[in-house]
């Protein structure tokens, strides 16, 4: 039997009718068309569907829908342009970006550091918060470096 489910997403007020075994990922890309949260395992390996989920990270593969019933959800595209310009300017200058399909679950990972004044982190310390987030092209340097920048 489908529920209906009340949540932000983004900033705007939603309300759908969903199955109750449906993932907050599915209901992202198929229901609400944000594709920037990627599909990637399916079981919570790879990060790629990484959200915030009133401002702490989750991943979406993992969540049920119905979970966030009254949560306020934040995706790659409902981040502010002024806090996306900084997340751009440095991964461009630090070349962190290579195929790009890990890059919303940075960016994610990048808003949350932000928001939560993670100024300062060492370079052990900033690679466990990353610890979720996988990509395949790069061996991290360049990612950290950028998150260096970013967190300054």
């Amino acid at each position: 039997m489908k529920k209906v489910l009340k949540f932000n997403v983004n900033g705007k007020d939603y309300e759908i009718l969903i199955s109750p075994n449906k993932t907050l990922l599915e209901v992202l890309r198929e229901d609400l068309l944000l594709t920037g949260t990627k599909h990637g395992c399916d079981t919570g390996e790879c990060g790629l569907c990484a959200v915030l989920i009133d401002g702490i990270p989750h991943l979406s593969c993992l969540t049920l829908a119905i979970t966030c019933e009254g949560k306020n959800i934040t995706t790659v595209e409902g981040i502010d342009k002024k806090e996306i310009e900084i997340i751009e300017k440095s991964f461009l200058e630090e070349g962190a970006v290579q195929c790009g399909f890990c890059t919303p679950s940075f960016v994610i990972m990048a808003k949350y550091l932000m928001d939560r004044k993670k100024k300062g982190l060492n370079h052990i310390d900033l690679k466990e918060e990353l610890s979720g987030s996988l990509c395949r092209c790069t061996g991290y340097t360049k990612i950290l470096k950028a998150f260096e920048r970013i967190i300054k």
